[in-house]
Formats: structure tokens, C-alpha cells, sequence
């Protein structure tokens, strides 16, 4: 298909589309370099090879794929024209998106009350590169959780519909992504060590 083809609207959605794709693969480049360097750094001698993720992270991995499956249904409820299961779902979803950064700070309380710390004397490089992954994840969530409640805000002004799509699609496309990424690093940081 040419990318030159279309109405004006058609394309504005393609270059809209494109660059949450830009966005995405910038994103992968970054959480690859930092993964990569968790690898390269794991022969230090201070590394920490023993440490188990607190049982926090394993609860929010479930609570955010349990949030792409609400969007899910929410997108589906959309698209077959029922307003109230829609906004049951997107709600559902923004709850379960809270519930998972609660539950990411409970993992770091649980790190630190085992005696490691981001900085300072109490820290390693092992529990930074945790800290580090884990939190800029976390401001992802909340850009997520933002464009969560537009969609919601959208929703509740009647702008979506089974025709009209592009914003709901666009935010989901990025939770999605979101999701997809604390799976993959919460099992690389669960099993690589």
C-alpha cells in the first residue's frame, strides 16, 4: 500500500501510528542497552548473584497482564457498542495500572528492608541496575496511565466508537507494549543473575 494513498484523515492515522512505532523501538533500544549492561556487569566481583525478586514484583507481573486483558475486553466491548462494559473495563484497567505501581514500591520497600539501597553505603550494582530498570518502567506505567485517562475522559464524551478508534487504539498499542515489557525484564531480572 502507498503511504501517500488515502484521505487526509487516513493519513494523519498512519503518521499517528508511525510514530508511536518510533516511540516503541526507541523504547526497546533503551531497555535492551540497559539489560545488556546488567549482563556485562555481572562479572563484576560485587555483584549479588544470590538475590531472589521480592514476591511484590511477581504479584504486579500478574496485575498488569490481567490490565491488558481488561483493555482488551474494554476495546471489544467498544467496538460491539456497549458504553457501560467499555467504561467497566478502562476503569478496571486504570485501577489495575495503579495496583501494579503500588505494588512496585512494596517491591522496593522489600529490597530495602533487606539492608540494599538505591545509593549510599548500603547499595550494590546488582540492586541500582533493579532500581533503575524497575523505576523508569514505573514513569512508563504512569505515561501509560495518563493516556489511560484520556481515553476514559474521551470515552465519556462519546468520542470513540466502532468507526472511530484511533486514540483508544494508539493507547492501548503503548499499554500493551508496557505490559510486554515488565513481563520481559521481570523474567530477565528473575532468571538472569
Amino acid at each position: 500500500m502507498d503511504l501517500t494513498q488515502g484521505t487526509l484523515k487516513e493519513k494523519n492515522n498512519r503518521a499517528k501510528k508511525m510514530m508511536l512505532w518510533f516511540g516503541i523501538v526507541s523504547l526497546i533500544m533503551s531497555f535492551g542497552g540497559w539489560t545488556s549492561a546488567f549482563l556485562v556487569s555481572r562479572s563484576r566481583p560485587d555483584w549479588v548473584k544470590d538475590f531472589e525478586l521480592p514476591n511484590a514484583f511477581i504479584i504486579s507481573t500478574v496485575v498488569i497482564i490481567i490490565s491488558s486483558v481488561t483493555f482488551i475486553l474494554a476495546k471489544r466491548a467498544l467496538k460491539n457498542g456497549n458504553r457501560s462494559a467499555t467504561s467497566a473495563f478502562l476503569l478496571a484497567t486504570l485501577a489495575l495500572g495503579v495496583v501494579f505501581i503500588i505494588n512496585q514500591f512494596s517491591g522496593f520497600q522489600q529490597i530495602i528492608d533487606l539492608g540494599y539501597n538505591f545509593t549510599g553505603p548500603t547499595s550494590n550494582v546488582t540492586m541500582s541496575y533493579i532500581y533503575l530498570i524497575a523505576f523508569v518502567h514505573i514513569l512508563h506505567v504512569v505515561a501509560g496511565l495518563i493516556c489511560l485517562l484520556v481515553v476514559i475522559y474521551n470515552h465519556f464524551k462519546q468520542k470513540y466508537n466502532a468507526q472511530n478508534l484511533l486514540g483508544f487504539e494508539l493507547a492501548a498499542t503503548f499499554w500493551h507494549f508496557i505490559d510486554i515489557l515488565w513481563v520481559y525484564l521481570f523474567l530477565f531480572l528473575y532468571f538472569v543473575k
